[in-house]
């Protein structure tokens, strides 16, 4: 039986950027891979002057088109299974912590933790994953919706334990001292490049370097780091397979 893998992400763009390569190598292998997307990312800001018009109407002109753009990069990854947590549109983008976008009762960061972890549930059930990645309790860099999908996917991993669940792994920075599993997908690069130039509203791509919004460069690579937070350790220093 091949491998199955549940990641979680905040928002589109998201599983290219930290997870990228990691989800290419592993659809390429034959695993099954489950893409979860807890919200359209409406607040996103954009890069492209060409595209500044999608913010006029953040109801809905921003998020649908992200959800092209999501399409876009889970075809160059080989995702076949992807699905919004509760369907697209169900939890609004939160927008940075501290902003009027925290407070919207349509927000991820103000959706209930049960009910959202249930609705993960659901997907777990159906799927069987081994292994859940998402981000650790601080979101991995404080974002609400990162922060809220840490809670939400660690309250369904405590209730999917007996269903084969055994892992769930957090992202990590490469220089991290808590990285304990380095998944190199070099070979796989290429396709995570592709992937986040889909994100084009939100990524801007110059390998070997890319930028986010704040145009600060970061550079591009296919070796990705992870934190296991529950589940069996392998006997070496790091971890090479999730």
């Amino acid at each position: 039986m091949s491998r199955r893998l549940l990641f979680v992400h905040a928002h589109p763009d998201d599983e290219s950027i930290g997870t990228g390569a990691t989800i290419a190598k592993y659809a390429a292998q034959g695993a099954h891979v489950t893409l979860v997307t807890c919200t359209l990312g409406e607040l996103g800001e954009i890069i492209p002057p060409s595209l500044a018009h999608l913010a006029a109407d953040r109801e809905d002109r921003l998020g649908e088109y992200r959800i092209g753009e999501l399409d876009a990069a889970c075809a160059a990854l080989g995702v076949t299974d992807h699905r919004f947590l509760g369907g697209p549109g169900r939890w609004r983008d939160s927008g940075m912590m501290g902003t009027e976008g925290n407070a919207d009762p349509r927000c991820f960061w103000q959706a209930d933790t049960g009910e959202a972890a249930r609705i993960l549930l659901d997907v777990i059930d159906e799927v069987r994953p081994e292994v859940l990645v998402t981000y650790d309790a601080n979101g991995f860099y404080g974002h609400p919706d990162h922060i809220q999908a840490h809670r939400v996917a660690w309250r369904a991993f405590e209730q999917a334990t007996a269903k084969g669940l055994a892992k769930f792994y957090a992202t990590a920075a490469p220089d991290s001292d808590l990285v304990t599993t380095e998944i190199d997908a070099t070979g796989y690069l290429d396709a995570k490049i592709a992937a986040m130039r889909a994100h084009a509203t939100q990524i801007a791509v110059s390998p070997p370097f890319f930028a986010l919004t704040n145009n600060v460069p970061h550079p591009l690579s296919g070796v990705e780091c992870y934190t296991l937070l529950a589940g069996p350790r392998g006997p070496g220093h790091r971890d090479t397979e999730l």
